[in-house]
């Protein structure tokens, strides 16, 4: 049987669809992107406040110029990581899903703020790109232990290679297996636990001395 002309079979309004995201809200894109990718996107939830104070918590922002973030999705650290970041500072977003790109670039309006739509084992081109030659702390909620085989070391490499002597690079998991990834390049790893997230997070603060 054939649905009525104009039931169920034209496509909402852009109008109607605005305000279904509006609607939605972050938490709301979050899902969209976790149901279409979900193994690039790695939880169903974004993580919890407790989660993002810890992870930010070794942070020296007096000395921070330039802050990089993988995998920000629909800015569940990008924002903290704003309010945090120096007035002279940047932050760098770099995402291979152009949906949460677009998003952050229609959501959040810093100056400071640059989000590119990449891959983060190219982060040594796309910083030397916006007139830096390292970062000072690299973060990544990516999931490492799902990724292609060689893009996870290609992106550890990197980010050795990017940060000062000094920086370090932030992972927020949920198993402690990327640390061995991270070994090889980051021989002091300082470990973390928090339970109040969903699911629990793993935390290791890799550091470049």
């Amino acid at each position: 049987m054939m649905a009525p002309t104009g039931f169920a079979t034209e496509p909402l309004p852009a109008r109607i669809r605005r305000k279904v995201r509006a609607l939605l809200g972050p938490m709301g894109f979050f899902l969209k992107g976790f149901v279409k990718n979900p193994v690039m996107v790695g939880a169903i939830v974004p993580s919890s406040r407790r989660t993002i104070t810890r992870v930010l918590a070794p942070v020296d922002w007096d000395r921070c110029r330039l802050f990089v973030e993988y995998g920000p999705g629909v800015g569940t650290f990008t924002k903290p990581v704003l309010d945090r970041l120096r007035r002279d500072g940047t932050l760098i977003v770099i995402d291979t899903n152009l949906d949460f790109i677009a998003y952050l670039k229609a959501t959040i309006g810093d100056s400071r703020f640059s989000a590119v739509h990449g891959s983060a084992s190219d982060v040594e081109a796309i910083v030397a790109a916006h007139g830096f030659d390292h970062a000072d702390y690299v973060l990544s909620g990516l999931p490492f232990t799902t990724l292609p085989p060689g893009v996870g070391p290609a992106i550890m490499a990197a980010t050795q290679r990017v940060l000062r002597s000094g920086g370090a690079f932030l992972v927020y998991q949920y198993t402690a297996r990327a640390r061995a990834l991270m070994r090889p390049y980051f021989p002091r790893i300082d470990k973390g636990f928090e339970p109040i997230n969903v699911p629990p997070c793993v935390i290791s603060w890799g550091w470049k001395d």
